[in-house]
């Protein structure tokens, strides 16, 4: 019989060889994409309320580094992490590219891991963006590890996927049945794929991660993302329906705080403060 550890080492090891896999098309295949900007953009402005000038920031699952790009050109510095050494590959060319290596250093280590981290900071911001967080069963061990990376008063800011997503319950409308409920039976995981290989991936609401951190964090903020504009992998929708488009990222942006808007969302940016 596998053990669970093993099981979720497993799911690690193939979650780095999709994302690696996908590394060398990744940015062409997003840049340009109306709705991922847009999800960009307002995590962004969320987490950059509560940076303070010169901020030392942990990013998890950092990717091809676009993020990390972003806040080190605004005069943060970033220790960009990563399990995929394809996206890690990738991000240290678009530093050399782009003069930020003074802003930026690099290292691949799993979120599940963090205790081997070699730079521990004590960092004023633990940020990971677009669920990453969500390809572990783990993320317990992940929250038990980030009160000794941070400053006292430092900050995490989190994009995760929640058990219930609004616009993919609607596709119950459209006969995708298992597709519209895969959310609400994930306690073992769902199968995902990225280049063609299979990983499992979990969904979290705030709850379970507000629970796990009360003795040691207090909540700052929560708001949905793609809660009234629709998830990216509804394509071109912003292209298709402009007018619409702007409609809803208008009204998305009065109500992202409000319940039940903050809950229902593709994704939802949490934000708490070290005690």
């Amino acid at each position: 019989m596998i053990d669970i550890d093993t099981t979720s080492r497993l799911n690690e090891q193939l979650a780095a060889e999709a994302f690696s896999r996908q590394a060398g098309v990744f940015d062409d295949q997003y840049a340009g994409d109306t709705i991922i900007q847009y999800k960009r953009k307002r995590v962004r402005a969320h987490v950059e309320q509560y940076l303070p000038a010169g901020a030392h920031i942990l990013e998890l699952n950092a990717g091809t580094g676009d993020d990390a790009l972003y806040f080190a050109s605004k005069g943060h510095h970033v220790h960009a992490t990563d399990i995929a050494p394809g996206m890690q590959e990738r991000l240290v060319q678009k530093i050399e590219q782009s003069n930020l290596s003074h802003r930026i250093t690099t290292e691949i280590c799993s979120f599940t891991n963090l205790q081997q981290l070699q730079h521990t900071g004590p960092y004023d911001l633990v940020f990971s963006n677009f669920a990453g967080l969500n390809c572990t069963d783990r993320l317990d061990t992940v929250l038990n590890d980030l009160p000794a990376l941070l400053k006292p008063g430092g900050l995490i800011t989190l994009v995760v996927l929640p058990r219930f997503c609004l616009w993919e319950t609607s596709l119950i409308l459209k006969g995708k049945f298992r597709t519209a409920t895969r959310r609400w039976f994930s306690s073992k995981g769902v199968q995902s794929h990225v280049e063609g290989t299979y990983f499992k991936c979990w969904y979290y609401n705030p709850g379970y991660i507000t629970r796990r951190l009360k003795r040691s964090f207090t909540l700052e903020s929560i708001e949905g993302l793609c809660t009234l504009v629709p998830p990216s992998y509804i394509a071109h929708f912003a292209e298709k329906h402009p007018r619409l488009y702007k409609f809803l990222v208008e009204k998305e942006h009065a109500l992202k705080g409000r319940w039940p808007w903050k809950l229902v969302g593709d994704y939802y940016i949490i934000t708490m403060r070290k005690k």
